[in-house]
């Protein structure tokens, strides 16, 4: 695997004419942030070696590379996932490859059920942190030479760069709130009585990504800045039904947002 990853760094490397140390995982719904980068060059996964191919609706699956609040970076438009049938080492593939190609703060968004009673539907949750309930995880294996065999986890979202997001909403009027991740497998959304478990156990919002890529930027040393869009809500006394396509809609309708507060800390940081 590890020499698969620097083949396929090796393959981007020769194709980039930019040198971006920020890159973005855009989520379900969320791909629409890459309009806003200029001077853009890209390449389909399906063109880039090795690369696995996202196969869920509102994944346009190709790797972006331009500018965005007047820094270079490179975007995933459309991330893989575990319930898709890829192993964790495949899931983590482009974060490896980031690495190799001298990524040193990643951002990444989704799209997640809210389970704290304070949420509302459309609002930003900035990540402190998450919690794992993922089957299998993305270090299992043979440790790669990025980090250590056994990494720290206290602070795997850089708190800096929450202080900075904190500040930057606080100044643009945009309502945030804060709070843990839940990182499931799906692809099921979750019944009534899974809500009330995981919020339970400490989670603020579920949703079906992200822990994986973190978790493997962190062993890169790689800080890491998280936000979800919560989409639904789930785990009160009134069930709600929820789609894929509800999930789009109501992460499309708060991507403008997201992305002036995702502008402006690139910029700034």
């Amino acid at each position: 695997m590890y020499e698969k990853i620097k083949e396929t760094a090796s393959w981007i490397r020769e194709r980039m004419t930019t040198s971006p140390q920020t890159a973005i995982v855009l989520g379900t719904g969320l791909g629409q942030l890459a309009t806003e980068i200029t001077d853009t060059y890209e390449f389909p996964y399906s063109e880039i070696p090795n690369m696995p191919v996202s196969t869920v609706e509102g994944h346009s699956g190709k790797l972006i590379f331009g500018k965005l609040g007047g820094k270079d970076i490179m975007a995933m438009q459309g991330r893989f996932h575990f319930y898709e049938g890829y192993t964790m080492k495949e899931v983590t593939f482009p974060v490896r490859v980031m690495y190799e190609l001298g990524i040193k703060t990643l951002f990444v968004s989704n799209a997640a059920g809210g389970m704290n009673p304070s949420f509302k539907i459309g609002d930003l949750m900035i990540i402190d942190d998450h919690i794992n309930f993922f089957p299998e995880h993305p270090l299992h294996g043979k440790n790669f030479p990025t980090g250590p065999r056994f990494p720290d986890m206290h602070e795997t979202y850089d708190h800096k760069l929450i202080e900075l997001a904190d500040k930057i909403a606080e100044e643009k009027g945009i309502r945030v709130v804060h709070g843990v991740y839940m990182g499931v497998q799906g692809p099921t959304f979750e019944t009534p009585a899974e809500y009330r478990m995981y919020h339970l156990l400490g989670g603020d919002a579920v949703g079906m990504s992200t822990v994986p890529e973190v978790i493997v930027a962190h062993h890169c040393g790689i800080k890491t800045f998280g936000i979800s869009i919560i989409t639904d809500l789930g785990g009160f006394d009134d069930p709600v039904e929820v789609s894929h396509e509800e999930v789009q809609v109501a992460a499309n309708a708060a991507q403008p947002i997201m992305t002036e507060i995702m502008r402006e800390m690139i910029k700034r940081s």
